[in-house]
């Protein structure tokens, strides 16, 4: 009867690494299909809040179409008007988009007519 033991192939070093492959190749995986793009996403959105200007017309997270009136820098508010004479104060980091002059999701929406 042999003195070697006759080990399983998945003993030792090497069989440890090929165990636990799979679960690094799950993690590299997760990496680039979820972890990355979130990252890029959140500094595109970064530079875009940076790069915020007078004037722009900008979304909100909660769907408010506005133009940017002003901003308070300190607390990190930006002021938007949304009508004659009604302009309202939200945070920075509600402006999820700013609306480009060709931007089809904008120039296609009719305003709503009230009163009539």
């Amino acid at each position: 009867m042999g003195g070697n033991g006759g080990g399983s192939p998945s003993s030792g070093p090497s069989g440890l690494l090929a165990s636990f492959l799979p679960f690094f190749l799950i993690i590299l995986i997760m990496y680039f299909l979820i972890i990355r793009p979130q990252v890029k996403r959140q500094r595109e959105q970064k530079a875009m809040l940076d790069t915020l200007q007078k004037g722009d017309r900008v979304v909100t997270t909660g769907g408010i179409h506005g133009t940017v009136a002003g901003f308070k820098e300190k607390e990190g508010i930006v002021i938007l008007k949304v009508a004659d004479n009604i302009k309202i104060e939200l945070s920075k980091g509600a402006v999820s988009r700013v609306v480009k002059a060709g931007d089809n999701r904008a120039d296609n929406e009719t305003p709503v007519k009230t009163g009539e």
